[in-house]
């Protein structure tokens, strides 16, 4: 007994369109510059570092 589940899963792998955003990449991206500014910081200088990032952001919102 076949199953058509192989000529599904090649015309797929056929009709797959390139990426033009790859928000895994991104965040991925995003997530490693966080980490490497904020390694060896305690806990009080991350959350200075947040706020400043959080109102930083908030300015960006408020001028577009």
């Amino acid at each position: 007994m076949k199953y058509g589940a192989p000529k599904i899963l090649e015309n797929m792998k056929m009709s797959k369109k390139e990426k033009i955003y790859d928000a895994v990449k991104m965040m991925r991206e995003i997530r490693d510059k966080i980490s490497s500014e904020t390694q060896n910081m305690s806990y009080e200088e991350f959350n200075i570092y947040l706020k400043k990032r959080i109102e930083s952001r908030k300015l960006t919102v408020e001028q577009a």
